[in-house]
């Protein structure tokens, strides 16, 4: 099995700090996000990466040829025309069965179907209930896929697509990308895969849609913090040991060679290794490595590697290079 990584978008709505940082290397409780996603797919044989890069791209190329042990290829999406157009790039190296993986979203979801499933794909999708954000997947009583809609007016469905995807029909999935990359574009002149899904559909094929246990947003500050959360409470917490003067509210993640002087960290809170906090009170945000806070306040915020905060508050937005930026 391949599998496809389509890793070209700015990540805007994390700016200024992913300016330096590509989104799918931003970190969550101390660890890029790309680490997780790999992380599930880390039992299947897979063959090679297909990467789709952009922003950053030399910055994703060094991190992957470093980090992960599977074969990889680049590919550079030149024209942001869409996730139909960023998937039709790795056509020329498919030749079999492959899966789709968008990774500025963590999930919890059973990847064993792709080894029993006799369907043409499996599309994994996550109930919930403001299902007006979401395009949402219509099924039919056995739980294929009949459409996509997106952002419905009404409760057509409730199953958000996750952005998870295996094809084992990936012919028929290269055929319904050429035959939607030959239409006129959508909003923002892109070329959306899910049509591609609704051609395979309407030729009669059979995608299976599977549900995820849970599925965590790192695309923005106030779900990239919520997702911190949850990794904290689900094993990633690591709390200091007792120091005077120093106040822990767990959940917390607290890196070794971080220092510690008179203040209050917690809950929701990963610091990196290299930071020194005195003085401060930090609450459901993350500070990367070697942050510097003296008599700062730093509240549901994205601290970037080395910034310092002397001072001052700081409260629902993003810094990195000296730049604050509110959250989007």
């Amino acid at each position: 099995m391949k599998v496809i990584v389509p890793l070209a978008g700015k990540g805007t709505r994390l700016l200024p700090l992913t300016k330096r940082v590509p989104k799918p290397l931003v970190h969550v409780a101390g660890r890029p996000v790309m680490d997780y996603v790999m992380d599930t797919i880390a039992g299947f044989d897979v063959e090679e990466l297909l990467v789709i890069t952009g922003h950053l791209k030399a910055d994703v190329e060094r991190y992957i040829r470093t980090h992960y042990r599977v074969p990889a290829r680049f590919v550079e999406q030149q024209t942001l025309d869409g996730t139909a157009g960023a998937i039709n790039l790795a056509r020329p190296w498919v030749d079999g069965p492959v899966m789709i993986i968008f990774v500025d979203t963590l999930f919890d979801a059973d990847l064993s179907l792709i080894r029993t499933s006799d369907a043409d794909g499996i599309l994994w999708a996550k109930e919930v209930e403001d299902y007006q954000r979401f395009g949402v997947i219509v099924t039919d009583a056995n739980g294929y896929m009949r459409r996509i809609v997106e952002k419905p007016d009404t409760p057509v469905s409730r199953l958000a697509n996750i952005g998870l995807y295996y094809i084992k029909d990936w012919r028929t999935l290269f055929d319904g990308i050429a035959h939607v990359l030959g239409q006129a574009p959508g909003k923002g002149g892109e070329f959306y895969l899910t049509d591609a899904f609704q051609y395979m559909v309407d030729q009669g094929k059979r995608l299976l849609t599977a549900s995820v246990g849970g599925w965590y947003d790192c695309g923005k500050v106030d779900t990239l913090l919520e997702t911190n959360e949850h990794l904290l409470r689900t094993g990633r917490g690591l709390v200091p040991p007792a120091a005077p003067g120093v106040v822990i509210r767990e959940p917390v993640r607290i890196e070794p060679g971080v220092t510690l002087k008179d203040c209050t960290i917690g809950p929701n809170v990963t610091i990196e290794g290299g930071s020194r906090v005195e003085g401060s009170t930090v609450e459901h945000s993350l500070l990367g490595r070697d942050v510097r806070l003296a008599h700062a306040q730093v509240k549901r915020s994205v601290i970037g590697d080395g910034q310092v905060l002397e001072n001052r508050s700081v409260s629902d937005s993003v810094m990195d290079a000296g730049e604050l930026a509110a959250a989007k």
